[in-house]
């Protein structure tokens, strides 16, 4: 699966913009993607939870430390706010899902019953290759309409819905956007490999949410069980998402409320890189919280960003 849901960093350009979303300000939705563009300000994305997972929003700029490739850099913009999101949806309906295809449907409707009335959605549904089943639209009853008829058939080419999910959030209208990916989380039949999935994943705008369902009703676990975590962490974490594993079916509800708040408490960070240039490299970037009356506060942010080339 993946529904990877989320926010990336993005490369912003000093003037207006000719093209894309306007320049951030705290009251509106500003642009978090890596977006190759002449820019000089990155915006990273950042959602902060305690260790029982609830989600902080009352941190101020001075808790956060920024780091570029190791190097401490000044936030200049800081802002926390609910923005429209463009939302895909890829729903495994492969044999594996057998047992969990109504469960899991309902989660993902219960993620979607929390939406804003500017947000819109897509549906991938992936078994034996991937297929485009509900393109954008803002009315998310369309997508459980088509929940309701999905049924679990053949091996598992959740690679290349991830591709072609990607390809669909081109046409997004929003400056958000997020993957949610349901899933055992196993790959057994896509075209595309792994690292060239997640080349695209580093390049794209998108933050991926992944509910990885790993319940066993055979005494056995299917090898896209065995494999899927590690595939699924690897992928959201990428992306400054996060990957919920469900091991027991009665746990899908509460995952689905908590990828909804997360999904609609973050903060977005800003900098310019210090000494920037334009090297069209992968840079690295680490965010850190002071932790809040002594507790260790887990900091979920987009690992890096593209810098423009020249």
């Amino acid at each position: 699966m993946a529904l990877f849901l989320t926010l990336t960093g993005a490369m912003l350009p000093q003037g207006p913009l000719t093209s894309g979303p306007q320049q951030p300000r705290p009251s509106s939705a500003a642009p978090p993607g890596t977006i190759r563009v002449e820019a000089s300000l990155v915006l990273i994305p950042v959602h902060v939870a305690t260790p029982g997972g609830a989600s902080v929003t009352d941190l101020a700029k001075e808790s956060f430390r920024l780091f570029d490739d190791d190097s401490e850099q000044n936030i200049s913009y800081f802002a926390q706010e609910d923005a429209p999101v463009s939302i895909g949806v890829l729903l495994d309906t492969s044999a594996s899902m057998q047992h969990k295809m109504r469960r899991s449907s309902d989660a993902a409707a219960s993620v979607l019953h929390s939406a804003n009335p500017a947000d819109e959605f897509f549906l991938v549904e992936f078994n034996e290759r991937a297929k485009l089943t509900v393109p954008f639209t803002t009315d998310a009853d369309q997508l459980y309409r088509r929940f309701m008829h999905a049924g679990p058939f053949g091996r598992t080419s959740l690679l290349d819905a991830i591709h072609l999910a990607s390809v669909q959030m081109k046409n997004a209208h929003n400056a958000r956007k997020a993957l949610l990916i349901v899933s055992d989380g196993g790959d057994n039949h896509s075209r595309l490999s792994r690292s060239q999935v997640r080349s695209e994943v580093l390049e794209s705008d998108l933050q991926m949410y992944a509910i990885g369902i790993f319940d066993g009703y055979a005494r056995k676990r299917s090898p896209e069980e065995a494999n899927g975590p590690g595939l699924l962490e690897e992928l959201a974490g990428q992306t400054g998402g996060k990957h919920y594993r469900v091991d027991n079916l009665d746990e899908l509800a509460s995952v689905a409320r908590h990828i909804s708040i997360d999904m609609r408490n973050q903060y977005l960070l800003g900098f310019t890189p210090a000494g920037a240039q334009n090297d069209g490299k992968y840079h690295r970037v680490k965010v850190t919280v002071n932790p809040t009356s002594g507790t260790k506060l887990n900091v979920f942010s987009r690992r890096g960003y593209y810098a423009p080339a020249q």
